[in-house]
């Protein structure tokens, strides 16, 4: 691939191609082998239905990177058509797709969220298995209130009980993670409710007749304040996400007051996805100390322009607050797509920075290790207890 790179960009993109990421935040990949529809379902992160039949799921950015970047590592050429690429996918065990792309992504370090789907998707275990490198574990917070109502609480026990799973669970976790964006918004109070306030919005809870979701901001924000004095960074999903939610509420500049919090100050706060939110993410970064951010999920989605994407989020954020991840969930295509197009990204934007003469190659180099891996080992110091 070497030879599509010119200048300075030639020397970065082996750079980074020999550079094992650290994805610091990633959902499992599929188990099982899906059906056409499913998978063209998979490339549309904001439609929740399923796709119209006569709607090509292909016919969109990430459909045409899958098609560019995916097809060799499945034996076609470059730009194979959707048919003769699904054709040779499908005659493929899953296990052998995954072994296929979650190799090729080249990750050392797979930081997973659990929290979601976790009946068809591999657990993280199996997910380093496939791909090589080491998974570690990290705890939705929701999820972990929802399963202390599943498991039978009263409002007077539910603030214990929850502080003993979420203690219990992070025992084996780097962080904690928070879909807050999904299911409230940032535009809502943030600050640490007492043991009283809680009792009194979980016997709201448990009124309300739909215990299985939580989407109570009060005690959201309590399951965030708990996690955060144990220590842990907190993942906060931004901006660009399926239509369940509204995006204008998950601008992080409604995230102020809460990262002005002393004890949300005392921990890391990773603001993921961001787009189309990447510059106040890098606002927050730089007036933050505490506050980093990646690009995740929207590289995939923006494929051919996912450069320009990466580009904004160097301006103004510090280069030590800018992590890596693929956000993939399912199709292990994803997985490979985000750090390939990842790659690509970076040394398009560093390389053309070298070539005017703005960086020097050593300054590219160096936030290129930056980025990929040492900003994820001073943000998750439980990271450094992991192999490799």
């Amino acid at each position: 691939m070497a030879d599509r790179w010119t200048g300075a960009a030639a020397d970065l993109v082996r750079e980074l191609d020999e550079t094992r990421l650290v994805d610091h935040h990633v959902h499992g990949a599929l188990r099982d082998a899906p059906s056409r529809t499913a998978y063209g379902d998979s490339l549309n992160e904001v439609d929740t239905d399923p796709l119209p039949p006569q709607t090509n799921p292909f016919d969109s950015q990430i459909g045409v990177a899958i098609r560019a970047w995916c097809a060799p590592v499945l034996g076609l050429e470059r730009h194979a058509s959707a048919d003769d690429y699904w054709t040779v996918r499908a005659a493929l065990s899953e296990d052998e797709v995954n072994r296929r792309f979650l190799t090729a992504a080249g990750v050392s370090h797979w930081l997973v969220d659990t929290g979601f789907r976790t009946d068809d998707l591999l657990s993280p275990a199996a997910l380093a298995e496939a791909g090589g490198g080491h998974a570690v574990e990290i705890v939705r917070l929701e999820s972990l209130a929802e399963q202390v109502v599943a498991d039978g609480v009263t409002p007077s026990t539910y603030a214990a009980r929850f502080r003993e799973l979420l203690e219990r669970r992070s025992l084996g976790a780097v962080a904690a993670k928070s879909v807050l964006a999904y299911r409230a918004g940032f535009d809502v109070d943030l600050g640490r409710p007492g043991d009283r306030e809680v009792e009194h919005h979980v016997d709201a809870w448990l009124h309300r007749g739909d215990p299985a979701r939580l989407a109570d901001p009060r005690l959201i924000a309590f399951g965030l304040h708990e996690a955060a004095d144990l220590g842990l960074p907190i993942q906060l999903h931004v901006g660009l996400g399926d239509r369940d939610m509204h995006l204008r509420r998950s601008d992080p500049l409604l995230l102020t007051d809460l990262l002005r919090d002393p004890s949300i100050a005392r921990v890391p706060v990773l603001l993921l996805h961001c787009y189309p939110f990447e510059r106040e993410a890098g606002y927050l970064a730089q007036g933050f100390r505490n506050v980093f951010l990646d690009v995740g999920l929207a590289v995939n989605h923006l494929g051919a322009r996912s450069a320009a994407l990466v580009a904004r989020s160097l301006e103004l954020a510090p280069f030590d607050k800018v992590l890596y991840s693929s956000d993939a969930c399912g199709p292990s295509e994803l997985h490979f797509l985000g750090a390939r197009l990842w790659r690509n990204a970076m040394a398009t934007v560093l390389g053309r920075f070298v070539d005017d003469d703005e960086w020097s190659l050593d300054d590219a180099r160096r936030v290129i290790g930056m980025t990929a891996r040492d900003n994820a080992f001073r943000a998750y110091d439980r990271l450094a207890e992991q192999p490799g």
